[in-house]
């Protein structure tokens, strides 16, 4: 009988969800829920003086605009302290671990006189294998017994095997001489106790691998697969920072992509199928693996996030387009809509998903639909209004009192009035997008009309015939 998959995704809430968190998360949920297995979520927040609840509350709220649930409770790691301090405790008594009385002068000392000498500068404790009754009353850690020689081999399915000398590991302490214990500690106990099979991590954590390898191994349990994927780079094939744009997921949402090319293009930033770029989510469940996570650092690219996310946006049904409008305006900071601007909306869908590459590109296309009556026209449309424009369009709106409602139809009834007059439907174009919009870059004139409808259509090319608009 093969084991159910667990994954988990295990930030610490010391800042924003960054975008390589975000990504490590997005495959973890993609292994596991492909699989029919269980994503799980755990906050590491043992390092108590910069855990903060809003940088948690950040995190809870990314992943949830990603659409990536978690199954059962958020799990504390801090709120186990005292099970990672009874593991310690277990190795001890078996002899996996022993009880350290240097003082950090003494540590130092050894670290510098080892560095002069040209030695590993690992510190090796004198306290290693004293016996108990030369122990003093006296502040001590617990150090885990590492073995002295051989190699660990971490077996990675995205690295390959990478092995590393028992030589060049310390005895890493478990517990502080206050009593508590540390990450490395919390890090094995906690992926042990939630039964997770496979962890998938920034290949940062790569080194972390051998020496937490020794706790399972010290306490008899299953090593689970380890999978370390390497991290994003800017387009300039440096480590992803701040100077190369947006690093925290959220500013993405505020930027208006949607959140399921978001996922599409995460899902791409270093790891393939083929030669696929567009997928749906449906697609990537059933296609994702680890054998696809490449070993090189994935490179972020604009072009290729736009590009995708305009497709997502195409694709899109209209009703969840403008739900993640919605989102978009909120997490921006923006008015929300009302109810006859979402109505309009969801009419002119058609017509504004094509070309858009982002959310904001969609609204300022259906400026048309959305702005306050009267239209406003932009520096550029007014100068589309001249008075020969004007004269034009007074001209075209009895015509189109008595015209059928279709598309056919408003386009024979403007190309007949282009034809009086000797110029091509091109020219009137402009003065009626200026007119309808209120803008120059817009969705066809003929599409416009017919979202507005007949009656808004001819009040609004009368104003702009009388320069009121």
């Amino acid at each position: 009988m093969t084991q159910d998959v667990v994954t988990r995704f295990a930030p610490s809430p010391t800042g924003f969800l960054h975008i390589g968190g975000a990504r490590t998360a997005l495959f973890n949920w993609l292994y596991a829920r492909g699989r029919g297995g269980k994503f799980l979520l755990r906050i590491e927040d043992t390092d108590r003086a910069r855990s903060t609840q809003e940088a948690t509350d950040a995190i809870l709220k990314g992943l949830a605009w990603l659409g990536l649930d978690h199954d059962g409770d958020v799990v504390s790691q801090a709120a186990g302290a005292e099970r990672h301090a009874e593991v310690a405790r277990a190795m001890l008594e078996a002899g996996h671990a022993y009880k350290c009385f240097s003082t950090q002068e003494e540590i130092e000392a050894f670290r510098e006189e080892a560095k002069a000498a040209g030695r590993s500068t690992n510190f090796r404790s004198p306290w290693r294998d004293a016996a108990p009754e030369t122990h003093p009353d006296a502040p001590h850690v617990i150090r885990l017994k590492a073995p002295l020689e051989g190699e660990t081999v971490i077996e990675d399915a995205v690295q390959g095997d990478v092995t590393i000398r028992n030589d060049q590991l310390d005895d890493m302490v478990l517990l502080r001489s206050d009593g508590t214990p540390v990450y490395m500690l919390a890090v094995v106990v906690d992926d042990h106790d939630m039964g997770v099979t496979h962890v998938i991590r920034g290949d940062d954590h790569l080194n972390n691998a051998a020496r937490q390898m020794q706790i399972y191994r010290a306490m008899g349990w299953p090593v689970p697969v380890h999978a370390h994927i390497p991290l994003i780079h800017g387009p300039d094939g440096k480590k992803l920072s701040k100077r190369h744009g947006a690093v925290g997921l959220e500013e993405y949402q505020v930027m208006g992509y949607p959140a399921t090319g978001m996922r599409n293009y995460l899902a791409r930033l270093g790891w393939s199928h083929g030669d696929d770029e567009f997928f749906t989510d449906a697609q990537a469940l059933e296609w994702f693996d680890i054998t696809g996570i490449g070993k090189s650092p994935a490179r972020l690219d604009f072009k290729k996030l736009d590009n995708i996310s305009g497709q997502h946006i195409a694709a899109a049904k209209d009703a969840a387009l403008l739900q993640e409008i919605e989102a978009f305006l909120a997490a921006a900071g923006r008015n929300p809509l009302s109810a006859d601007q979402s109505d309009g909306l969801l009419r002119a869908m058609y017509c504004l998903k094509d070309r858009a590459k982002t959310l904001p590109e969609l609204l300022e296309k259906a400026h048309f639909v959305l702005a306050d009556n009267p239209i406003e026209p932009d520096e550029k449309a007014q100068k589309a209004l001249d008075p020969v424009s004007r004269g034009i369009l007074s001209e075209l709106t009895p015509q189109l009192q008595n015209a059928s409602w279709t598309r056919d139809e408003l386009e024979a009834a403007a190309t007949r009035l282009a034809e009086t007059h000797g110029i091509k439907f091109g020219k009137m174009a402009g003065p009626l997008r200026a007119a309808l919009a209120g803008r120059t870059v817009t969705p066809s004139v003929f599409d416009m009309m017919l979202v507005l409808g007949r009656e808004e259509t001819i009040a609004r090319l009368e104003r702009a015939a009388r320069g009121e608009g």
